[in-house]
């Protein structure tokens, strides 16, 4: 059976009340279906443990690696945390990381390990499954899911006509009291990112600055804690990814959701996509191994895993979008095909330096 432990950071960030609740409704679900149990017996019968470094939500990477045990019978150990914390961790620890692999929401970190030669190569076979456009551009680490930006609103706070269209109006004064940001969230480095690229340097400076008025006391620690916040009318809207809200509408049912959501305008800055992705370390000692489970993410059954949100066997609560093996979420979202994001590609979002050094700048880190 995987183990796992968690630091303040994944406390924090993973673990509102909210959040606890999906873990618990996660872990509920693979009781139910058998997993646990089974995934434990399995792994007594090998002699390989993998360490696993987790920045994805806790139930996520809990539901996968159960499966990931019950078909190959290689014991997984899940430590969570803050993905950025986990990068910074891995870079300290170098050559003597316990860690074997490590699993992200943002490309960011992966990408700042991938600068420092510190990752190995993802076999090209597992690369194959997924758009090359959505992996590592040397082959470092593979993309597993995805998700999208966009405003959740109340509708009792604000009328949908008069929210922001392009990311840059929410730094306008008609929003300064009603609006909630969460930079903090590694969420929120793909969005600087892009407005950099798009508008420059001093132009983003000046809208952080903006946005950091605009929010005043509503500058949240995460995104779950927008969606809520958002949801009980104690603020009009916020910038979040998709899955929040649905996950929020599994947590608490359809009727007790008042809050909506709505995208930016196609290609704006403020409309990303942002991938969700997993590597192996080239200090581990499993390197035959980390390939197997680098490979089983990608497969069919994996992206199903994360595709079938509920809570029978072999589903999850993820809500968020398959990247491969021709797997499409079976949730009610806007179909990945039909979305509209800005025109920025994984290298051009980087290792999240640059976004992190203007928000140090502007005060809002």
């Amino acid at each position: 059976m995987s183990h796992q432990t968690a630091g303040p950071a994944a406390a924090r960030r993973r673990r509102p009340a909210a959040a606890a609740r999906w873990l618990a409704a996660g872990a509920a679900a693979l009781a139910a279906s058998g997993l646990v149990a089974a995934c434990g017996s399995a792994s007594a019968n090998s002699g390989t443990t993998l360490i696993l470094y987790s920045g994805q939500h806790i139930q996520t990477a809990q539901n996968l690696v159960a499966a990931f045990e019950k078909q190959t019978g290689i014991q997984v150990q899940i430590r969570s945390d803050d993905e950025d914390a986990l990068a910074d961790q891995i870079a300290t620890e170098g050559s003597g990381s316990p860690a074997d692999l490590f699993y992200t929401e943002n490309t960011p970190p992966l990408m700042s390990l991938e600068s420092k030669g510190l990752l190995s190569k993802v076999d090209a076979a597992t690369l194959s499954h997924t758009p090359a456009q959505y992996s590592s551009p040397g082959g470092d680490w593979v993309g597993i899911s995805g998700r999208t930006s966009v405003i959740v609103y109340n509708p009792s706070l604000i009328k949908a006509s008069q929210l922001p269209t392009q990311i840059s109006q929410f730094a306008d004064p008609q929003y300064k009291g009603k609006l909630a940001i969460a930079p903090q969230e590694t969420d929120f480095q793909p969005i600087v990112t892009a407005y950099q690229r798009a508008y420059g340097t001093a132009a983003t400076l000046a809208w952080l600055r903006g946005i950091k008025s605009n929010a005043a006391d509503h500058v949240y620690p995460d995104n779950e804690t927008i969606a809520s916040e958002v949801n009980q009318g104690a603020i009009a809207f916020g910038l979040v990814n998709q899955y929040y809200w649905y996950r929020m509408q599994a947590e608490i049912g359809t009727g007790r959701v008042r809050a909506r959501i709505t995208h930016l305008a196609p290609r704006n800055p403020g409309y990303v996509i942002d991938v969700s992705g997993a590597a192996a370390l080239k200090s581990s000692k499993h390197q035959a191994d980390d390939q197997k489970f680098l490979a089983f993410l990608v497969s069919r059954k994996a992206q199903e895993i994360i595709a079938h949100p509920g809570t029978g066997p072999g589903q999850s609560i993820s809500f968020e979008y398959p990247l491969a093996s021709g797997v499409t979420t079976l949730a009610p979202e806007t179909p990945f095909s039909q979305l509209q994001p800005y025109p920025i590609t994984i290298a051009q979002l980087g290792t999240g330096a640059t976004a992190i050094s203007l928000m140090r700048q502007a005060g809002l880190l």
